[in-house]
């Protein structure tokens, strides 16, 4: 397997006073098709890493590399076009634009592409379509319940056919019974060949990742397969 995300040694040191070291010296390879979760408390640095992987932010040291190009160096464009290319944003808040129709909010992932409005139509009716939405492209974000319109930002970060699914609490607005369905479709892109890192402070959500990542206090801990674990 190649991979989609490299992280060695990262840390992100924040200026104070006082002195915030968010992360240190974090080491993390994400392989094409993985199902990476993210799991650690309040405060632990979960979204800090997530930014620095989707090139929101940069870190204080250490390397990263995406698709085997090394990031670092990028200028604000150049991240701008990486995030636009390979990188597909999901939030626990949905940040959907609440005047747009469905499809024109998945649309808007595709601002980086130069693709055709027809087409960008097209891809996003048809991401649409793949998260269970076929039929509701004219719906305002207001005549949707909370699960269609966290579908409705999946197919968003689905329309332009990212290297990786970087999802934040995708479930955090969630009632129970919601949740399951939401996570049961990060299960079936999955296994369809989506790359997904999922940061959650649920550990049952976590279970369902092919790998879990434990991050405690700035630093990362690959945990064993519970089933090895207990050996």
């Amino acid at each position: 397997m190649r991979p989609v995300v490299e992280l060695s040694r990262i840390s992100r040191l924040y200026a104070g006073p006082p002195e915030i070291m968010a992360l240190h010296e974090c080491t993390l390879t994400v392989y094409e098709g993985d199902y990476v979760t993210v799991v650690g408390p309040s405060g632990s640095g979960k979204s800090t890493l997530l930014n620095l992987i989707g090139l929101l932010d940069t870190p204080t040291s250490g390397n990263l590399r995406l698709k085997g190009e090394d990031v670092i160096a990028y200028s604000e464009d150049q991240r701008a076009r990486a995030r636009g290319s390979h990188i597909g944003f999901v939030f626990q808040s949905f940040q959907l634009l609440e005047q747009r129709t469905c499809v024109e909010n998945v649309m808007l992932s595709d601002l980086y592409t130069g693709n055709t409005a027809k087409e960008s139509r097209r891809l996003a009716t048809a991401a649409l379509e793949s998260v269970g939405l076929g039929g509701r492209e004219n719906n305002m974000p207001s005549e949707l319940s909370g699960g269609q319109q966290q579908r409705v930002a999946i197919a968003r970060a689905l329309a332009g056919d990212p290297s990786i699914l970087l999802c934040d609490e995708p479930t955090g607005n969630l009632d129970s019974s919601t949740a399951e369905k939401i996570m049961g479709l990060f299960d079936r892109l999955n296994a369809a060949g989506r790359t997904i890192l999922l940061i959650t402070h649920d550990h049952a959500a976590a279970r369902r990742g092919n790998r879990t990542v434990a991050i405690l206090d700035g630093a990362l801990t690959e945990r064993m397969p519970e089933s090895e674990s207990a050996v």
